[in-house]
């Protein structure tokens, strides 16, 4: 069911907007309702679980990690074995 709104925006907004309606045969209206559907679709999907593929799974476990690493030093012994 459609339901009217009423917004207040800058004019020049306005007209640039009614231009890419134009240019792409959509209606302001359209145009509007599409990017809200898209914005709180993406908020929505954001905040559900995202479901692990098998592949990344399957990587799980692969590289072992007991804390004690010190990346900084991990990275100046990486820059000074490739610059000798």
């Amino acid at each position: 069911m459609d339901s009217k709104l009423t917004l207040k925006l800058d004019k020049s907004v306005i007209e640039q907007a009614k231009l890419y309606a134009k240019e792409h045969q959509t209606s302001l209206s359209k145009l509007i309702e599409n990017y809200l559907a898209v914005l709180t679709k993406l908020k929505k999907s954001k905040s559900d679980d995202i479901e692990t593929s098998s592949f990344v799974k399957s990587l799980s476990g692969i590289a072992k990690y007991d804390g004690d690493i010190d990346e900084k030093q991990m990275y100046r012994d990486y820059i000074i074995e490739k610059y000798k």
